[in-house]
């Protein structure tokens, strides 16, 4: 049957909790996970048209912002319940967590329950490696990662691995996770280089990565950093009043996206009028529509994350657990024996029934 579970156990879920999580990506290797999320996203972006698509659904706070992120292909519906809170790592806590949930459409049972801190973290990899796939300049092997906090070893393992980067240039305003992100990629097999401007960092790159977490319009690459040739693989900025760019290289650029109704609300392109020509991402990858043209073309994905790339990692990793047994089963659904009495079934176990 759908989603690979035995009737006998059709009322229990299977939850991947970290502990699992880091099994099954360590079993397999981060860098090759990546891969495979990012294969997944792919053949989907394939079948853009047959999802249902709906912009993230947001509650900000002045502290950051929760949301909620569903779709569905009309086999399964997956949803996923993410925040985003630049002061937590001052507090100790994480800036993003998140968990997930993937379920049958036919009868709406779930067949799956799942942390997505770490997952979100190699999808949002996997889906920069996929778009750079058709729009990063071919042979290219340096690039800078600006803001070396949580995605950025993620980023440069995923570049390495698909794209075969050869230099990543690091730099970040807070000297502590640069020196934290060089040490994790020592034995990586990329050259690292740690500089100490961002300008230092993009010098000779020709694929820039920005991923910042402060909440506020910030520029950390001015129009006159950003020569002919490179991408821009602008992650950072994911929700409204968050930027990354200077307008001037938006004017410059030709922009790829996920899901325009999203990003012009979240994305770089918040910045721009709302009819400024932006192409879907999808179009590319389907031949609908032209990716890198040109040498001296600046190629920017300004991407704010989108519910089917989540859809894509939650299928991978369902099949995943499956095969690996790393879950366990979670008694998530009140099963009686007579559909039609619940009731029954709640006061039966009052009597040890």
């Amino acid at each position: 049957m759908s989603g690979g579970l035995a009737p006998s156990k059709l009322a229990m879920v299977p939850f991947v909790s970290v502990d699992d999580m880091m099994r099954i990506v360590n079993a397999a290797g981060v860098a090759p996970t990546i891969a495979a999320i990012a294969d997944r996203i792919e053949a989907d972006f394939l079948r853009w048209e047959s999802f249902d698509k709906v912009a993230r659904i947001p509650s900000h706070s002045e502290e950051g912002v929760i949301e909620l992120m569903p779709t569905s292909d009309g086999e399964f519906y997956g949803f996923k319940y993410v925040n985003g809170h630049p002061a937590n790592m001052a507090r100790g806590f994480q800036t993003v967590t998140a968990f997930g949930v993937l379920a049958r459409v036919d009868n709406g049972y779930p067949v799956m329950l799942s942390e997505m801190t770490v997952l979100t973290a190699l999808r949002t990899a996997a889906t920069s490696v996929m778009a750079a796939r058709h729009l990063a300049p071919k042979g290219a092997r340096g690039m800078a990662m600006i803001g070396n906090g949580a995605q950025c070893e993620f980023q440069a393992l995923g570049f390495h691995h698909c794209l075969g980067v050869e230099e990543v240039r690091l730099w970040d305003i807070d000297p502590a996770a640069t020196r934290k992100a060089a040490r994790n990629l020592a034995d990586s097999g990329l050259r690292v280089t740690a500089c100490a401007s961002a300008e230092e960092a993009i010098a000779g790159a020709q694929i820039i990565t920005t991923c910042t977490a402060d909440k506020r319009q910030a520029t950390i690459l001015t129009d006159n950093m950003v020569g002919a040739g490179v991408h821009l693989n602008a992650i950072g900025g994911d929700c409204p009043g968050k930027t990354e760019l200077h307008r001037d290289i938006l004017m410059r650029s030709d922009i790829f996206v996920e899901y325009p109704p999203q990003t012009r609300v979240e994305g770089e392109i918040q910045q721009l009028p709302p009819d400024h020509p932006v192409t879907e991402l999808w179009r590319v990858i389907a031949g609908q529509a032209p990716g890198r043209q040109s040498d001296g073309q600046i190629t920017l994905f300004d991407s704010v994350g989108f519910a089917t790339e989540d859809f894509s990692a939650l299928r991978h990793i369902h099949g995943e657990a499956l095969r690996t047994g790393h879950y366990v089963d979670l008694d998530m659904l009140a099963d009686p024996d007579d559909p039609r009495d619940l009731f029954g079934m709640v006061t039966r176990a009052a009597d040890g029934g």
